[in-house]
Protein backbone atom coordinates (compact mmCIF):
# COMPACT_ATOMS: atom_id res chain seq x y z
CA UNK A 1 0.00 0.00 0.00
CA UNK A 2 1.40 3.37 -1.01
CA UNK A 3 1.86 5.77 1.86
CA UNK A 4 -0.03 9.01 1.16
CA UNK A 5 2.15 12.05 0.56
CA UNK A 6 2.09 14.70 3.26
CA UNK A 7 3.17 17.40 0.81
CA UNK A 8 0.34 19.80 0.04
CA UNK A 9 -0.20 20.83 -3.55
CA UNK A 10 -1.26 24.45 -3.98
CA UNK A 11 -3.33 26.01 -6.73
CA UNK A 12 -1.83 28.61 -9.06
CA UNK A 13 -3.40 31.26 -6.86
CA UNK A 14 -1.89 29.68 -3.75
CA UNK A 15 1.54 29.35 -5.36
CA UNK A 16 1.41 32.96 -6.53
CA UNK A 17 0.66 34.38 -3.10
CA UNK A 18 3.07 32.17 -1.14
CA UNK A 19 6.14 32.77 -3.32
CA UNK A 20 9.13 34.66 -1.93
CA UNK A 21 8.79 38.37 -2.67
CA UNK A 22 9.92 41.76 -1.47
CA UNK A 23 6.91 42.63 0.67
CA UNK A 24 7.05 39.22 2.39
CA UNK A 25 10.76 39.66 3.13
CA UNK A 26 10.15 43.20 4.40
CA UNK A 27 7.30 42.26 6.76
CA UNK A 28 9.04 39.07 7.92
CA UNK A 29 12.19 41.03 8.75
CA UNK A 30 10.12 43.63 10.53
CA UNK A 31 8.17 41.17 12.63
CA UNK A 32 11.15 39.03 13.59
CA UNK A 33 13.29 42.01 14.51
CA UNK A 34 10.60 43.47 16.73
CA UNK A 35 10.12 40.19 18.60
CA UNK A 36 13.55 38.50 18.60
CA UNK A 37 16.21 41.15 18.00
CA UNK A 38 15.64 44.37 19.92
CA UNK A 39 19.06 45.64 18.81
CA UNK A 40 18.09 45.68 15.13
CA UNK A 41 17.96 49.18 13.67
CA UNK A 42 14.61 49.16 11.85
CA UNK A 43 15.27 51.37 8.85
CA UNK A 44 13.39 49.44 6.22
CA UNK A 45 9.65 49.37 6.99
CA UNK A 46 6.99 52.01 6.52
CA UNK A 47 5.91 52.19 10.16
CA UNK A 48 4.96 55.70 11.22
CA UNK A 49 6.86 57.31 14.06
CA UNK A 50 5.27 57.38 17.49
CA UNK A 51 4.72 61.16 17.51
CA UNK A 52 4.01 62.02 21.17
CA UNK A 53 1.22 64.56 20.51
CA UNK A 54 -0.51 62.25 18.05
CA UNK A 55 -0.23 59.17 20.25
CA UNK A 56 -1.73 61.17 23.11
CA UNK A 57 -4.69 62.04 20.92
CA UNK A 58 -5.33 58.34 20.23
CA UNK A 59 -4.92 57.49 23.91
CA UNK A 60 -7.48 60.17 24.79
CA UNK A 61 -9.88 58.82 22.18
CA UNK A 62 -9.47 55.26 23.48
CA UNK A 63 -10.08 56.48 27.04
CA UNK A 64 -13.22 58.33 25.92
CA UNK A 65 -14.52 55.21 24.21
CA UNK A 66 -14.04 53.17 27.37
CA UNK A 67 -16.15 55.73 29.21
CA UNK A 68 -18.82 55.61 26.49
CA UNK A 69 -19.83 52.02 27.11
CA UNK A 70 -22.49 51.94 24.39
CA UNK A 71 -20.11 53.15 21.69
CA UNK A 72 -17.33 50.86 22.94
CA UNK A 73 -19.63 47.84 22.84
CA UNK A 74 -20.89 48.75 19.37
CA UNK A 75 -17.28 48.98 18.11
CA UNK A 76 -16.39 45.49 19.36
CA UNK A 77 -19.65 43.57 19.06
CA UNK A 78 -21.32 44.78 15.84
CA UNK A 79 -20.57 44.18 12.18
CA UNK A 80 -20.59 47.32 10.07
CA UNK A 81 -21.86 47.21 6.47
CA UNK A 82 -19.16 45.95 4.05
CA UNK A 83 -18.51 49.45 2.69
CA UNK A 84 -17.83 50.77 6.18
CA UNK A 85 -19.67 52.52 8.99
CA UNK A 86 -22.22 54.88 7.34
CA UNK A 87 -21.38 57.71 9.74
CA UNK A 88 -17.67 57.26 8.99
CA UNK A 89 -18.29 57.29 5.22
CA UNK A 90 -20.26 60.52 5.56
CA UNK A 91 -17.53 62.05 7.75
CA UNK A 92 -14.82 61.21 5.18
CA UNK A 93 -16.89 62.77 2.38
CA UNK A 94 -17.65 65.88 4.43
CA UNK A 95 -14.02 66.28 5.49
CA UNK A 96 -12.75 66.02 1.90
CA UNK A 97 -15.37 68.41 0.57
CA UNK A 98 -14.68 70.94 3.31
CA UNK A 99 -10.91 70.83 2.77
CA UNK A 100 -10.71 70.51 -1.02
CA UNK A 101 -13.96 71.85 -2.43
CA UNK A 102 -14.79 68.51 -4.08
CA UNK A 103 -18.28 67.06 -4.41
CA UNK A 104 -17.77 63.65 -2.78
CA UNK A 105 -20.81 61.76 -1.49
CA UNK A 106 -20.79 58.96 1.11
CA UNK A 107 -21.58 56.57 -1.74
CA UNK A 108 -18.19 57.50 -3.25
CA UNK A 109 -16.36 56.17 -0.17
CA UNK A 110 -15.56 52.59 0.81
CA UNK A 111 -13.42 51.20 3.63
CA UNK A 112 -11.03 48.26 3.27
CA UNK A 113 -8.91 46.27 5.69
CA UNK A 114 -5.87 48.47 5.08
CA UNK A 115 -4.49 50.05 1.93
CA UNK A 116 -2.79 46.82 0.87
CA UNK A 117 -6.15 45.10 0.64
CA UNK A 118 -7.56 48.06 -1.29
CA UNK A 119 -4.96 47.61 -4.01
CA UNK A 120 -5.40 43.84 -4.14
CA UNK A 121 -9.08 44.42 -4.84
CA UNK A 122 -8.53 47.28 -7.30
CA UNK A 123 -5.76 45.69 -9.37
CA UNK A 124 -7.50 42.35 -9.76
CA UNK A 125 -10.87 43.95 -10.38
CA UNK A 126 -9.58 46.18 -13.17
CA UNK A 127 -6.79 44.12 -14.77
CA UNK A 128 -5.87 40.53 -15.57
CA UNK A 129 -7.77 38.03 -17.70
CA UNK A 130 -11.15 39.04 -19.13
CA UNK A 131 -14.06 36.92 -20.36
CA UNK A 132 -13.27 37.78 -24.00
CA UNK A 133 -9.82 36.22 -23.62
CA UNK A 134 -7.94 39.51 -23.44
CA UNK A 135 -5.37 40.35 -20.79
CA UNK A 136 -5.13 43.88 -19.45
CA UNK A 137 -2.47 45.50 -17.26
CA UNK A 138 -1.88 48.26 -14.75
CA UNK A 139 0.46 50.95 -16.07
CA UNK A 140 3.02 52.41 -13.68
CA UNK A 141 4.10 55.59 -15.50
CA UNK A 142 7.00 56.16 -13.14
CA UNK A 143 9.17 53.48 -11.64
CA UNK A 144 10.54 52.79 -8.99
CA UNK A 145 7.12 52.27 -7.41
CA UNK A 146 5.72 50.77 -4.20
CA UNK A 147 7.05 47.31 -3.32
CA UNK A 148 3.65 46.17 -2.03
CA UNK A 149 2.01 46.27 -5.47
CA UNK A 150 4.43 43.87 -7.14
CA UNK A 151 2.96 40.49 -6.19
CA UNK A 152 -0.72 41.37 -5.87
CA UNK A 153 -1.86 40.10 -9.24
CA UNK A 154 -3.89 36.88 -9.19
CA UNK A 155 -2.78 36.43 -12.80
CA UNK A 156 0.79 36.77 -13.98
CA UNK A 157 2.22 39.79 -15.78
CA UNK A 158 -0.21 42.31 -14.26
CA UNK A 159 2.05 45.38 -14.53
CA UNK A 160 3.84 47.33 -17.19
CA UNK A 161 6.15 50.12 -16.08
CA UNK A 162 8.07 53.03 -17.54
CA UNK A 163 11.52 53.93 -16.18
CA UNK A 164 11.65 57.39 -14.69
CA UNK A 165 13.73 60.19 -16.16
CA UNK A 166 16.53 61.02 -13.71
CA UNK A 167 17.28 64.71 -13.19
CA UNK A 168 20.47 65.28 -11.21
CA UNK A 169 20.54 68.37 -9.00
CA UNK A 170 22.87 70.16 -6.63
CA UNK A 171 24.32 68.81 -3.38
CA UNK A 172 24.17 65.14 -4.44
CA UNK A 173 20.43 65.21 -5.09
CA UNK A 174 18.37 63.86 -7.96
CA UNK A 175 14.69 63.67 -8.88
CA UNK A 176 12.51 61.33 -10.93
CA UNK A 177 10.21 62.68 -13.65
CA UNK A 178 7.55 60.95 -15.76
CA UNK A 179 8.86 60.25 -19.26
CA UNK A 180 5.79 61.49 -21.15
CA UNK A 181 7.57 61.28 -24.50
CA UNK A 182 7.67 57.49 -24.15
CA UNK A 183 4.38 57.03 -22.31
CA UNK A 184 1.91 55.12 -24.46
CA UNK A 185 -1.63 54.11 -23.53
CA UNK A 186 -2.44 50.97 -25.50
CA UNK A 187 -5.61 48.86 -25.49
CA UNK A 188 -4.06 46.49 -22.97
CA UNK A 189 -3.86 49.22 -20.30
CA UNK A 190 -6.67 48.89 -17.77
CA UNK A 191 -5.64 51.70 -15.42
CA UNK A 192 -2.79 54.06 -14.57
CA UNK A 193 -1.43 53.93 -11.01
CA UNK A 194 0.90 56.26 -9.09
CA UNK A 195 1.72 56.85 -5.44
CA UNK A 196 1.96 60.50 -4.34
CA UNK A 197 4.28 60.99 -2.46
CA UNK A 198 5.96 58.09 -4.22
CA UNK A 199 6.99 55.19 -2.09
CA UNK A 200 10.01 54.53 -2.08
CA UNK A 201 11.61 57.74 -3.33
CA UNK A 202 9.66 60.47 -1.55
CA UNK A 203 9.06 62.00 -4.98
CA UNK A 204 5.91 64.11 -5.35
CA UNK A 205 4.55 64.20 -8.86
CA UNK A 206 3.86 67.82 -9.74
CA UNK A 207 0.34 69.15 -10.29
CA UNK A 208 1.22 69.37 -13.99
CA UNK A 209 2.32 65.72 -14.15
CA UNK A 210 -0.81 64.56 -12.32
CA UNK A 211 -3.03 66.69 -14.60
CA UNK A 212 -1.43 65.16 -17.70
CA UNK A 213 -1.90 61.64 -16.35
CA UNK A 214 -5.50 62.45 -15.46
CA UNK A 215 -6.19 63.76 -18.96
CA UNK A 216 -4.60 60.68 -20.54
CA UNK A 217 -6.70 58.38 -18.36
CA UNK A 218 -9.91 60.25 -19.12
CA UNK A 219 -9.21 60.37 -22.87
CA UNK A 220 -8.68 56.61 -22.90
CA UNK A 221 -11.65 55.78 -20.69
CA UNK A 222 -9.58 54.22 -17.89
CA UNK A 223 -9.13 55.08 -14.21
CA UNK A 224 -6.20 56.96 -12.72
CA UNK A 225 -5.41 55.41 -9.33
CA UNK A 226 -3.62 57.72 -6.89
CA UNK A 227 -2.17 56.09 -3.76
CA UNK A 228 -2.38 58.87 -1.20
CA UNK A 229 -1.15 56.92 1.84
CA UNK A 230 1.25 59.73 2.83
CA UNK A 231 -0.34 62.70 1.10
CA UNK A 232 -2.87 65.51 1.43
CA UNK A 233 -5.26 66.27 3.00
CA UNK A 234 -4.35 63.54 5.51
CA UNK A 235 -1.96 62.31 6.86
CA UNK A 236 -0.10 65.27 5.30
CA UNK A 237 3.45 63.84 5.26
CA UNK A 238 4.23 65.96 2.23
CA UNK A 239 6.68 68.87 2.16
CA UNK A 240 5.96 70.61 -1.15
CA UNK A 241 2.98 72.29 -2.76
CA UNK A 242 0.76 69.61 -4.25
CA UNK A 243 -2.97 69.98 -4.76
CA UNK A 244 -5.09 66.89 -4.11
CA UNK A 245 -7.17 65.88 -7.12
CA UNK A 246 -10.28 63.77 -7.59
CA UNK A 247 -12.86 63.19 -10.32
CA UNK A 248 -15.20 60.42 -11.43
CA UNK A 249 -12.40 58.66 -13.33
CA UNK A 250 -9.93 58.99 -10.44
CA UNK A 251 -9.63 56.37 -7.71
CA UNK A 252 -8.05 57.96 -4.64
CA UNK A 253 -6.88 55.82 -1.75
CA UNK A 254 -6.18 57.08 1.76
CA UNK A 255 -5.22 55.37 4.98
CA UNK A 256 -5.30 55.83 8.74
CA UNK A 257 -1.96 54.01 9.09
CA UNK A 258 0.34 57.00 8.71
CA UNK A 259 -1.75 58.90 11.24
CA UNK A 260 -0.29 56.53 13.82
CA UNK A 261 -2.90 53.78 13.45
CA UNK A 262 -1.29 51.06 11.28
CA UNK A 263 -2.51 48.35 13.64
CA UNK A 264 -6.16 49.19 12.95
CA UNK A 265 -5.78 48.29 9.23
CA UNK A 266 -8.11 50.97 7.87
CA UNK A 267 -7.87 51.84 4.19
CA UNK A 268 -10.20 54.26 2.41
CA UNK A 269 -11.17 54.35 -1.28
CA UNK A 270 -12.75 57.43 -2.87
CA UNK A 271 -14.12 56.62 -6.31
CA UNK A 272 -17.21 56.36 -8.50
CA UNK A 273 -20.13 54.39 -7.10
CA UNK A 274 -19.44 51.56 -9.55
CA UNK A 275 -16.01 51.10 -7.95
CA UNK A 276 -17.08 51.50 -4.32
CA UNK A 277 -20.01 49.10 -4.81
CA UNK A 278 -17.65 46.50 -6.23
CA UNK A 279 -15.20 47.02 -3.35
CA UNK A 280 -18.04 46.59 -0.86
CA UNK A 281 -19.06 43.32 -2.49
CA UNK A 282 -15.48 42.03 -2.43
CA UNK A 283 -15.15 42.92 1.24
CA UNK A 284 -18.33 41.00 2.04
CA UNK A 285 -17.06 37.91 0.22
CA UNK A 286 -13.50 37.97 1.57
CA UNK A 287 -14.00 39.26 5.11
CA UNK A 288 -17.69 40.01 5.78
CA UNK A 289 -16.91 43.47 7.16
CA UNK A 290 -14.00 45.74 8.06
CA UNK A 291 -12.21 46.52 11.29
CA UNK A 292 -14.35 48.93 13.34
CA UNK A 293 -11.63 50.24 15.63
CA UNK A 294 -9.86 52.70 13.33
CA UNK A 295 -13.12 54.11 12.03
CA UNK A 296 -14.46 54.60 15.55
CA UNK A 297 -11.26 56.23 16.84
CA UNK A 298 -10.98 58.68 13.94
CA UNK A 299 -14.67 59.49 13.47
CA UNK A 300 -15.09 62.58 15.70
CA UNK A 301 -11.77 64.00 14.48
CA UNK A 302 -12.99 63.74 10.89
CA UNK A 303 -16.34 65.29 11.76
CA UNK A 304 -14.79 68.24 13.59
CA UNK A 305 -11.99 68.83 11.10
CA UNK A 306 -9.36 68.22 13.78
CA UNK A 307 -7.78 65.47 11.68
CA UNK A 308 -6.72 68.07 9.11
CA UNK A 309 -5.22 70.21 11.87
CA UNK A 310 -3.30 67.20 13.19
CA UNK A 311 -1.98 66.51 9.68
CA UNK A 312 -1.01 70.09 8.85
CA UNK A 313 0.28 71.30 12.20
CA UNK A 314 1.77 68.21 13.84
CA UNK A 315 2.48 65.40 11.38
CA UNK A 316 3.84 67.43 8.46
CA UNK A 317 6.30 69.56 10.52
CA UNK A 318 7.45 66.47 12.42
CA UNK A 319 8.43 64.51 9.31
CA UNK A 320 9.82 67.53 7.50
CA UNK A 321 12.21 68.13 10.39
CA UNK A 322 13.09 64.42 10.48
CA UNK A 323 13.87 64.51 6.75
CA UNK A 324 16.17 67.51 7.18
CA UNK A 325 18.00 65.90 10.11
CA UNK A 326 18.39 62.58 8.27
CA UNK A 327 19.81 64.41 5.26
CA UNK A 328 22.32 66.14 7.52
CA UNK A 329 23.37 62.77 8.97
CA UNK A 330 23.82 61.51 5.42
CA UNK A 331 26.09 64.38 4.43
CA UNK A 332 28.17 63.89 7.57
CA UNK A 333 28.51 60.12 7.03
CA UNK A 334 29.47 60.44 3.34
CA UNK A 335 31.98 63.21 3.94
CA UNK A 336 34.63 61.85 1.56
CA UNK A 337 34.67 60.99 -2.12
CA UNK A 338 32.35 57.98 -1.82
CA UNK A 339 29.73 58.52 -4.54
CA UNK A 340 26.13 58.80 -3.42
CA UNK A 341 22.92 60.53 -4.45
CA UNK A 342 19.72 61.08 -2.49
CA UNK A 343 16.35 61.70 -4.06
CA UNK A 344 14.77 65.06 -3.29
CA UNK A 345 12.74 64.27 -0.16
CA UNK A 346 9.39 65.86 -0.92
CA UNK A 347 7.23 63.64 1.27
CA UNK A 348 6.74 60.31 3.09
CA UNK A 349 9.18 58.75 5.60
CA UNK A 350 12.11 57.70 3.43
CA UNK A 351 15.53 58.52 2.08
CA UNK A 352 15.99 56.92 -1.34
CA UNK A 353 19.72 56.45 -1.82
CA UNK A 354 21.44 55.88 -5.13
CA UNK A 355 25.05 54.69 -5.34
CA UNK A 356 26.12 55.09 -9.01
CA UNK A 357 28.06 52.08 -10.35
CA UNK A 358 27.83 50.32 -6.99
CA UNK A 359 30.21 47.32 -7.24
CA UNK A 360 27.77 45.01 -5.43
CA UNK A 361 24.03 44.59 -5.92
CA UNK A 362 21.54 46.36 -3.66
CA UNK A 363 20.49 42.90 -2.43
CA UNK A 364 24.06 42.11 -1.39
CA UNK A 365 24.27 45.48 0.36
CA UNK A 366 21.02 44.62 2.17
CA UNK A 367 22.53 41.34 3.45
CA UNK A 368 25.74 43.02 4.58
CA UNK A 369 23.82 45.67 6.48
CA UNK A 370 21.52 43.08 8.05
CA UNK A 371 24.62 41.33 9.45
CA UNK A 372 25.40 44.62 11.19
CA UNK A 373 21.90 45.02 12.64
CA UNK A 374 20.69 47.57 10.10
CA UNK A 375 17.55 46.70 8.14
CA UNK A 376 16.94 48.59 4.89
CA UNK A 377 15.02 47.57 1.76
CA UNK A 378 16.88 46.50 -1.35
CA UNK A 379 16.01 48.77 -4.26
CA UNK A 380 15.53 46.04 -6.86
CA UNK A 381 12.10 45.15 -5.47
CA UNK A 382 10.70 48.53 -6.54
CA UNK A 383 11.45 48.13 -10.25
CA UNK A 384 8.85 45.55 -11.32
CA UNK A 385 6.96 45.70 -14.60
CA UNK A 386 9.91 46.84 -16.74
CA UNK A 387 10.38 45.15 -20.12
CA UNK A 388 14.18 45.08 -19.78
CA UNK A 389 16.75 45.27 -16.95
CA UNK A 390 17.83 48.67 -15.63
CA UNK A 391 21.20 48.84 -13.84
CA UNK A 392 19.90 51.72 -11.72
CA UNK A 393 17.63 49.23 -9.92
CA UNK A 394 20.70 47.46 -8.48
CA UNK A 395 22.18 50.67 -7.08
CA UNK A 396 19.44 51.95 -4.74
CA UNK A 397 18.14 51.29 -1.23
CA UNK A 398 15.22 52.65 0.79
CA UNK A 399 15.92 53.94 4.31
CA UNK A 400 13.26 55.15 6.72
CA UNK A 401 13.75 58.06 9.11
CA UNK A 402 10.64 57.37 11.22
CA UNK A 403 12.69 55.60 13.89
CA UNK A 404 14.28 57.55 16.80
CA UNK A 405 16.96 59.82 15.40
CA UNK A 406 19.84 58.21 17.31
CA UNK A 407 18.98 54.94 15.53
CA UNK A 408 18.74 56.75 12.18
CA UNK A 409 22.15 58.34 12.73
CA UNK A 410 23.77 55.03 13.72
CA UNK A 411 22.20 53.27 10.76
CA UNK A 412 23.35 55.88 8.24
CA UNK A 413 26.91 55.72 9.58
CA UNK A 414 26.94 51.94 9.11
CA UNK A 415 25.43 52.25 5.62
CA UNK A 416 28.19 54.69 4.68
CA UNK A 417 30.85 52.32 6.03
CA UNK A 418 29.55 49.36 4.02
CA UNK A 419 29.13 51.35 0.81
CA UNK A 420 32.61 52.84 1.21
CA UNK A 421 34.02 49.34 1.75
CA UNK A 422 32.33 48.08 -1.44
CA UNK A 423 33.80 50.86 -3.57
CA UNK A 424 37.27 50.47 -2.04
CA UNK A 425 37.28 46.71 -2.67
CA UNK A 426 36.49 47.41 -6.31
CA UNK A 427 39.49 49.74 -6.61
CA UNK A 428 41.79 47.12 -5.07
Amino acid sequence: MTKPSTEIEFSRFGEKLREQCGILELMDDLGKALTTNPDMRMMGGGNPAAIPQVQQIWRDRARALLEESQEFDRMLVNYDPPAGNPRFLKAVATCLNRDTGWNVHPENVAVTCGGQTAFFFLFNMLAGKFSDGSHRKILLPLTPEYIGYANQGVSQDLFTALPAIIEEGENNTFKYRVDFDNLEITKEIAAICVSRPTNPSGNVLSDTEIARLSDLAKENGIPLIIDNAYGNPFPGAIFTDAQPIWDDHIILTLSLSKLGLPGTRTGIIVASEAITNAISAMTAVVGLANNNIGQTLALPLLESGELIHISNDIIRPFYKKRAEEARQFLDEAFNDSTPYRVHATEGAFFLWLWFPELPISSKELYYRLKQRDVLVVSGEYFFFGLDKPWQHSQECIRVTFSQPMEIVREGIVIIAEEVRKAYRNKIK
